[in-house]
């Protein structure tokens, strides 16, 4: 575990001394970090003094990524690792990377998601497949992996990144609305399992984000919500007292949806 020390200087009537803080720092694990909603989530949690383990399959975005997060904060630790979050062996190297080098895991953001628009009936060969591995496989595996642990501690926090289709489905993105609806009962689930053990579990539903989804098109970014938007209401779900959780939370434009 990562350790700072700081200094509190304590007045007495007389004379003047320095306590020493040992200050725990915690360790979040966010998947998809250097894009998006986990890029403004990355940069939120570097700004509060928390290490990070951050992946990309892109080998410069994420140096250039781990440069500046470390600018931000140079007081934290920041492990990358280029990996393909749909590959659970990937995923799998990724995650126990960041233990190593971090320690226990705090924070888990399963933000990595794949969105396509199509029909089912007009669905490629393979898409279902590669939906399920990017928009659900890594919160299960990432829950199995560091579950445990997190219980034993008797702390920790787990946010998916749903969406809006996972509660109203959107026709022309079939697979996608069902990959989304089985990752909040996937987060349901979680919570529920976790309640007991002290470990918090929150479904972030997102309406529409600005992200590289609607790249191409012509929106206008004050019609919509921001991935910093998104972030801020994770660090405020974060920083709240250990007796409270926001079970779901959901984000829409505020002049409905696009």
């Amino acid at each position: 575990m990562y350790l700072l020390l700081d200094y509190e200087t304590i007045r007495h009537d007389s004379f003047i001394t320095n306590k020493i803080k040992v200050i725990q720092m915690k360790n979040a694990l966010i998947t998809g970090s250097t894009k998006g909603m986990g890029r403004a989530i990355a940069i939120a949690f570097a700004k509060e003094g928390i290490n990070l383990a951050v992946n990309a399959r892109n080998t410069d975005d994420l140096a250039a990524f781990k440069t500046e997060l470390l600018d931000i904060n140079p007081n934290i630790k920041v492990f990358t690792a280029v990996a393909d979050g749909s590959d659970r062996q990937q995923l799998l190297q990724f995650a126990e990377g960041a233990r190593r080098e971090l320690g226990a895991i705090n924070i888990i953001v399963n933000n990595l998601g794949m969105y396509k628009y199509s029909n089912i009936l007009d669905d490629e060969q393979g898409l279902f497949e590669k939906m399920v591995n990017t928009n659900l496989m890594p919160a299960y595996e990432l829950y199995r992996l560091f579950g445990k642990d997190m219980a034993a501690a008797g702390e920790g926090h787990i946010f998916s990144i749903c969406s809006v289709a996972s509660l109203n489905p959107v026709v022309e993105a079939g697979i996608y609305s069902v990959t989304k609806a089985a990752l909040l009962s996937l987060s349901n689930t979680m919570r529920l399992e976790m309640q007991e053990h002290g470990v918090k579990v929150t479904a972030v539903i997102p309406g529409s984000t600005l992200t590289d989804s609607w790249k191409g098109q012509d929106v206008d970014k004050d019609l919509m919500v921001l991935p910093e938007d998104v972030a801020s209401a994770i660090l405020t779900i974060y920083k709240m007292s250990k007796g409270a959780n926001v079970d779901q939370i959901i984000i829409k434009p505020a002049k409905g949806q696009l």
